[in-house]
């Protein structure tokens, strides 16, 4: 499969990358907020949703892999975080969904959703948004399952290796 690409200008483009981005796993060490430049980066292990579907291995089981990605955002104009520890830098937070919410055309605010009530919310000037695999896989050990009736989703953490 091609590494994937994608940017978005708007809402819809945004839900995209959402989907793409589900269960994706961030060391919070990898959260780069560049005030100067109106930039945030996150680098994560996006989980392989469409090889999950469809592929499996040889020996007919499933095929679950990560790709390292980043998700770049320009025309920030403010970041902030909740439950999120700034200072555990090798904690990993689980993304379940990016969310833009229009507020004054084509400002608006995104909103990055991890498990356990986590949150970046970005104040952007417009939405400009990029999603790139960087390049590098691995095998994840299992497909991320979501606990039903509001428990939170668990990390696996064998899936955390980048190398």
């Amino acid at each position: 499969m091609a590494p994937l690409k994608l940017i978005a200008l708007d809402k819809e483009d945004i839900e995209v990358v959402s989907a793409h981005l589900q269960d994706s796993i961030v060391k919070v060490a990898d959260i780069h907020w560049h005030p100067a430049e109106h930039r945030l980066v996150v680098v994560l292990g996006r989980f392989d949703w469409e090889t999950a579907k469809t592929g499996s291995s040889a020996t007919g089981a499933p095929h679950y892999i990560r790709h390292l990605a980043a998700l770049r955002f320009d025309r920030v104009e403010a970041c902030q975080c909740r439950n999120v520890m700034q200072d555990a830098k090798e904690a990993v937070l689980n993304l379940l969904a990016v969310e833009f919410k229009e507020t004054e055309a084509p400002a608006g605010t995104v909103t990055l959703v991890f498990s356990g009530g986590g949150a970046l919310r970005l104040q952007v000037e417009c939405l400009e948004a990029e999603l790139a695999d960087l390049g590098p896989t691995w095998a994840a050990t299992c497909c991320p399952e979501h606990a039903i009736e509001g428990a939170a989703p668990g990390v696996d953490a064998s899936s955390l290796s980048r190398h």
